[in-house]
């Protein structure tokens, strides 16, 4: 993003028979969107402060509120200056971009009071934290069509650190919010920000299609519980790339819902494109798929991926009461520094909802694909576990080359329950995953197709805005 340029007005006041200066900034601004909008605003023309301890909630939803008006008239920009913007959850609306300054800060209010109670996820039936609902992200929309969240690398700080707190003590009555979630929509954007310190998950699009997360850098202490970087949920036609994750959690968790509640709301997540990830995440996994996958993950394609000291690079989590599937996943390009496991496949996950679970209903995981990889410095190989009486099926590794470390396991493989083929990948790989020499290491392809979201054609947008 690129300033086009900024031009103070001065204009001379009296307060009480004495001259002072206020300043008017009229600012020009370009960036990429998948929809540009004829309608700008700044939270400073709402009553916004930002000096760091004024509440900003109202001014935020107040600004969204009365720039909805323009949803069929182009939509609207609203614009967040330089400065540090304290608020807490506010929701989006349709046609709708917010942008921050690459100055701005949003911080999340400490304030539970602000994060209103709502329903768990119809997928879930119960919160992650706590049984009852949970606290409503800090930037939140349902039910929309074509939202751009958006900056010039502006902040948005969860300040976490009271929620892990509560977290930690079991205090909370509720699952803590997610610093940007968007429920039931489409066409969503979330682009060139950077985000700190989320309370739990940091981006959670959920029952959604057609959703571009790009340019987002996620930074949050490594020891910090449940904060996943990126996790897609039940959504179709997903592309994320050119993210930067440091979390306590999972870089990219996929999911699809929790036991019986995932199994009879029957969303899956599909075609998903994961592309120039760079993960660093010690008691995690840079990608993981599942282990709430109870409605199915399909189609996933990721690419020219870096893990870096992280727990696992690829890790399907599954158990015994999920049902659904994980199928359809291809992998290349996955480069790996200092790893536990550079494969890890989970069949006994546990963590379920409730007593509820179907025990009969076992997952299929089936058509897993990682190609031209290579690690270094890795504790173990690979942990394949699939489920007894329900192995997991059509695995295919090809070109992989893993570097053991010096103090590696002594047992590199461990592979129960799981039946595939392997071409050139050094360590020899376990016997159920049959060798077959180094001959057609081009096997495990990706698709041919293009996938919808990589059709998606970003615009360049440019908008003036005047303000205090």
């Amino acid at each position: 993003m690129k300033t086009l340029g900024i031009l103070l007005l001065l204009t001379l006041l009296s307060l009480n028979g004495a001259e002072s200066r206020k300043a008017r900034i009229l600012e020009s601004f370009e960036y990429a969107a998948i929809t540009c909008r004829r309608h700008t605003a700044s939270i400073t023309d709402f009553g916004g402060v930002g000096d760091g301890t004024t509440s900003n909630t109202k001014a935020f939803q107040d600004a969204v509120n009365h720039l909805s008006q323009f949803a069929s008239d182009g939509g609207a920009h609203l614009y967040v200056p330089p400065g540090k913007w304290l608020t807490g959850s506010f929701n989006l609306t349709s046609y709708f971009t917010l942008y921050l300054h690459k100055d701005a800060v949003l911080l999340a209010s400490q304030d539970v009071s602000e994060y209103p109670a709502i329903k768990p996820l119809p997928s879930y039936g119960r919160g992650r934290d706590a049984a009852a609902g949970r606290f409503t992200s800090l930037i939140f929309g349902t039910n929309l069509t074509d939202v751009v969240v958006t900056g010039e690398n502006g902040t948005i700080d969860g300040q976490g650190e009271f929620w892990w707190q509560q977290f930690h003590k079991g205090k909370l009555k509720y699952t803590r919010p997610y610093l940007i979630e968007i429920m039931f929509s489409t066409n969503i954007q979330i682009s060139n920000l950077t985000l700190l310190n989320s309370p739990s998950w940091n981006v959670h699009p959920v029952y959604s299609s057609n959703i571009l997360v790009q340019g987002i850098t996620i930074i949050a202490p490594v020891t910090s519980p449940n904060t996943d970087g990126i996790n897609p949920d039940s959504c179709t036609n997903t592309r994320i790339e050119d993210c930067y994750i440091i979390s306590g959690d999972d870089c990219v968790a996929v999911k699809s819902g929790w036991d019986e509640y995932g199994i009879a709301f029957g969303m899956p997540t599909r075609q998903l494109i994961i592309r120039r990830l760079t993960c660093i995440s010690p008691y995690s996994a840079t990608i993981a798929l599942g282990s709430e996958m109870s409605g199915g993950i399909q189609d996933v394609r990721a690419e020219d991926i870096t893990a870096i000291n992280t727990e696992s690079g690829i890790r399907i989590k599954t158990a015994v009461g999920r049902g659904g599937y994980v199928k359809d996943i291809y992998v290349k390009r996955f480069t790996m520094h200092t790893m536990k496991w550079a494969f890890w496949m989970t069949g006994n996950y546990g963590s379920h909802a409730d007593t509820h679970y179907d025990p009969n209903a076992l997952p299929v995981i089936q058509g897993i694909n990682y190609k031209d990889m290579v690690a270094d410095n890795v504790s173990m190989a690979a942990r394949l576990e699939g489920i007894s009486g329900d192995p997991f099926t059509g695995i295919c590794l090809s070109n992989v080359t893993i570097g053991m470390a010096v103090k590696h396991k002594k047992q590199i493989w461990t592979c129960t329950d799981v039946a595939g083929v392997a071409r050139g990948v050094t360590p020899l790989p376990c016997e159920l995953l049959v060798d077959q020499g180094t001959e057609n290491v081009g096997e495990c392809d990706f698709p041919l197709d293009v996938l919808p979201i990589d059709e998606v054609e970003m615009k360049t947008c440019t908008a003036t805005i005047n303000y205090l």
